[in-house]
C-alpha cells in the first residue's frame, strides 16, 4: 500500500507547542497543523505599532469609556488557525467588556499589521484573504520601512482598498474617526555625516 496520510497536529497540540517555544520567539498557526515562528519584532515594526496604538487611544475604551477595545498582539483563534495581529479592535457595542480568554475567540472588528521582510508575504497572502473570509471589517498594513498605511475594508468575502496614507500626513483613517498624525510612525533615517576634508 502507499504511504498513509500523515495526521496533522491538532489545533491543541500546535498552541501547546507555541506555548513551549523561547521567550523570543512567537508562533502562529497560518495554515492548519502547521506553526510559523517568528523573532521578535525590529526597532521600526515596534515603533510603527506602538504609535498606532497610542494614535488610537481617543478611541479606546480603556481611555474614553466607550468605542474600542484595542488589544496589541492578541492571540486570536480563527477555527484552526491562530493569528497574532500586531493590533487588533473589537467595537464596544458588539463586546462591552474586554475580550477574554486564550486564545480569544471573538474575532476583531479591525485587525492592524505591521509589515516586516521576514512576514510581509504571509501577512498578506494568508492572513489579509483569511481575515476577509472570517468577516473580520477592517484590515490596516502598515509598511514602516516605505512610511504607509494601507485600509482595507470586507466585502463579502474579500477586502476591497479604500485609502492609503503616509509620510507626515494626518488623515481620518476608517473605522476610526480620529484624525491620526502618520509623522510619529515612522523611524527617519539619520541625516548623513558631513565628510571632512
Amino acid at each position: 500500500m502507499g504511504d498513509l496520510a500523515r495526521k496533522l497536529p491538532t489545533f491543541e497540540e500546535l498552541l501547546a507547542e507555541i506555548d513551549r517555544l523561547p521567550e523570543y520567539l512567537s508562533g502562529e498557526i497560518l495554515e492548519p497543523g502547521v506553526i510559523r515562528t517568528m523573532s521578535r519584532p525590529d526597532a521600526l515594526h515596534r515603533r510603527a505599532a506602538r504609535e498606532c496604538q497610542w494614535a488610537l487611544r481617543g478611541a479606546s475604551a480603556d481611555v474614553t469609556g466607550s468605542g474600542w477595545w484595542i488589544e496589541q498582539e492578541p492571540a486570536v483563534r480563527f477555527g484552526d488557525r491562530l493569528f497574532n495581529p500586531d493590533i487588533a479592535g473589537w467595537r464596544g457595542e458588539r463586546c462591552p467588556d474586554p475580550p477574554h480568554g486564550y486564545p480569544i475567540t471573538l474575532l476583531p472588528d479591525w485587525c492592524c499589521e505591521v509589515l516586516s521582510p521576514s512576514t510581509a508575504r504571509d501577512d498578506r497572502r494568508i492572513k489579509l484573504p483569511h481575515y476577509a473570509r472570517s468577516g473580520v471589517g477592517w484590515v490596516w498594513l502598515i509598511e514602516p520601512e516605505i512610511h504607509l498605511v494601507e485600509v482595507f475594508r470586507t466585502e463579502g468575502e474579500h477586502l476591497m482598498l479604500v485609502t492609503s496614507a503616509g509620510e507626515g500626513e494626518t488623515p481620518r483613517l476608517p473605522p476610526f474617526d480620529l484624525e491620526i498624525n502618520l509623522a510619529p510612525f515612522w523611524i527617519l533615517p539619520k541625516p548623513a555625516e558631513p565628510s571632512s576634508p
